[in-house]
């Protein structure tokens, strides 16, 4: 996993701007450790900074078709976990190789198949080649979106990177918000295109761009189709199992110490159970995979359920560690730590963003850096949710008759802080306006019932909006602590294959993800097999609380804060007892504590 960045121009000469290049590459250090480099044409400058995966020593980048004048240039960053079959198809095509890297298979593969590449690959990645010959600069982007690619126009051209923090050392692009970026960040509605920054865009997930003397285009490669499902119950279980093993399987290779995530839920188990299999079946049956949860000091004298969360999770994860035989290990926080300025700075200029969850982002960042003290990649349950209906808004009838996105029953506005009313951003009509856009964009065969209708709108939603913000979230918190981390419930193949599985099969038990259930049976305990659905650990010990306000509080003390925040309506949350703060109202003052720290690290220009 790395960070990539760079520039094509046509109006200028990029080889006399390598201190440009270099401050761009310097800024994604975090994301590529190991080592860094840059490459200068006439016409494109392109960056690199790698953390070494699969073959450390073959892999390094930029990486060119020749070392003498080349005629194609790539940065790259992710894994494409089908490279050692294009590897055999492109050698039968003719083409020669240096390293045993995935790099050079795309690098290679761009060569054979040009702006097609992408049909080809199977995994994770964003990508930047230059091709000399015909000046032209192609950006890809996985069908997911699980690893980032933004861009920005320049002169002549454009800039990219894996973070908009790289397109801000380049001379030409400076931090700017204006008010349609406050309606992208505070509406909660996941965009994909743009961002919080004026001018600056993400590259599509399953899209690519072009940048050549005609301008630039944009067009997809890859999107959710509505298929026909022809499979019984007992063949689409079968199915699933398949294509989750397969996943699973492809995930495993890597030349550094590996690890998995092990929340204690269905998901991360059943995952968990499939790499320690494979894994003992690659290197005896005293193998044993690393897996790692999160707890906090308090957490089993202090827990208190709410709207996302219905249990401790660590009893269930050591249980599901010991039932698959991994070496487990629980990191646990203290509550406190996570008011430490330092580490929630870092939070925040890792997402380059205001909008994140507090607490679950710092703890989530200080897991990634405690198992990076002795993995470098862990293999994480992302998605099932999204694929199999796992989430309550799939199973609720209030949610399911809502003509709104089905997180913002659950959000809404309890959960996103309160503008300034001054600033008219309009978000409800904005909300209105995007979630008529969002359902026109679902695929829907001829033949669908209505209820089927309506959860296919909700799948699609989901895996196209709400699991957007989740890869966003997972990668910025991991890449900042150096670790890469992979969703092998992201597979192209296996989320193709459910989003065309009918309801009343996704569903047949009775219970959320049943599919997955039936296809995980004897790889978990039953204790977490029918476990319900519980979200990422909170803290709830009241000085958490008691420090998060009184932050809270600092934060609304600065001019710029006040001038975007509605301070009447956060003032309640202020004065909440700290043992009896709700959800919803912590969340509102992690988002003014966030947005303080965001305003003083980036010192945007406010254009509203």
């Amino acid at each position: 996993m790395c960070g990539i960045t760079g520039w094509a121009s046509f109006h200028l000469d990029a080889r006399t701007q390598a201190p440009v290049i270099e401050a761009m590459t310097d800024t994604l250090t975090p994301r590529g450790p190991d080592t860094g480099g840059v490459w200068l044409g006439e016409r494109a400058a392109i960056g690199h900074r790698r953390l070494a995966v699969i073959d450390p020593a073959g892999g390094v980048q930029p990486m060119t078709d020749r070392p003498q004048r080349p005629d194609l240039v790539l940065t790259y960053s992710g894994e494409v976990y089908n490279h050692h079959e294009l590897r055999s198809r492109l050698r039968g095509l003719g083409h020669e190789f240096r390293t045993r890297s995935d790099t050079e298979v795309v690098l290679r593969a761009y060569a054979e198949w040009g702006e097609d590449v992408a049909r080809h690959l199977e995994g994770m990645f964003a990508f930047a080649v230059w091709d000399e010959r015909a000046q032209r600069l192609v950006l890809v982007r996985d069908r997911l979106g699980v690893k980032p690619l933004f861009w920005s126009a320049v002169d002549g051209g454009l800039a990219f990177g894996s973070e908009p923090k790289a397109l801000f050392a380049h001379p030409e692009i400076r931090p700017r918000v204006d008010a349609d970026g406050l309606r992208e960040a505070y509406s909660l509605l996941f965009n994909t295109g743009p961002t919080v920054w004026s001018g600056v865009r993400e590259v599509e997930p399953g899209g690519l761009l072009v940048l050549d003397r005609d301008g630039i285009r944009e067009r997809r490669y890859w999107q959710l189709e509505a298929g026909a499902h022809t499979d019984d119950r007992e063949t689409t279980v079968e199915r699933i199992r398949q294509l989750v093993g397969a996943a699973a399987r492809s995930q495993l290779e890597a030349d550094v110490p590996l690890c998995s995530l092990l929340s204690g839920g269905i998901d991360s188990t059943v995952l968990t159970a499939l790499l320690a299999d494979e894994l003992r079946q690659r290197e005896g049956p005293g193998a044993r995979l690393r897996s790692y949860a999160v707890d906090y000091s308090d957490q089993a004298e202090q827990f208190t359920g709410d709207v996302l969360r219905t249990g401790h999770d660590t009893p269930y994860a050591a249980e599901a560690g010991a039932f698959i035989g991994t070496d487990h290990s629980t990191v646990v926080l203290d509550p406190r730590a996570l008011l430490d300025p330092e580490h929630r700075t870092a939070v925040v200029v890792a997402r380059d963003s205001p909008i994140g969850v507090g607490d679950m982002d710092t703890s989530l960042y200080l897991l990634f850096g405690e198992i990076r003290r002795h993995s470098t990649v862990a293999l994480s349950g992302e998605a099932a949710d999204e694929v199999f209906g796992g989430y309550p808004w799939f199973h609720s009838p209030q949610a399911l008759a809502a003509r709104t996105f089905p997180w913002l029953l659950v959000t809404g506005d309890e959960a996103a802080m309160p503008l300034n009313p001054e600033l008219d951003l309009r978000i409800g009509e904005f909300r209105d306006d995007t979630y008529r856009s969002a359902l026109a964009a679902v695929p829907h065969p001829d033949d669908e019932s209505p209820a089927e209708h309506r959860q296919r709108e909700m799948q699609h939603l989901s895996l196209t909006r709400w699991l957007r913000q989740l890869l966003h979230r997972k990668d910025r918190l991991s890449m900042a602590q150096g670790l890469e981390v992979r969703v092998p419930y992201c597979d192209h193949r296996l989320v193709e294959y459910a989003f065309t599985t009918p309801w009343a099969l996704k569903s047949f038990d009775g219970r959320e993800k049943s599919l997955l259930r039936a296809a995980g049976a004897g790889l978990a305990p039953d204790s977490v097999l029918y476990r319900p659905k519980n979200h990422y650990p909170a803290t709830h010990h009241p000085d958490y609380n008691r420090g998060l306000q009184a932050m809270a509080r600092d934060a609304l003390a600065t001019e710029q804060v006040r001038a975007l925040a509605d301070e009447t309506r956060i003032k309640p949350c202020l004065d909440s007892p700290p043992d009896r703060l709700e959800w919803g109202h912590r969340l509102r003052l992690e988002r003014v504590v966030d947005l303080a720290l965001w305003l003083d690290h980036h010192q945007p220009e406010l254009a509203l």
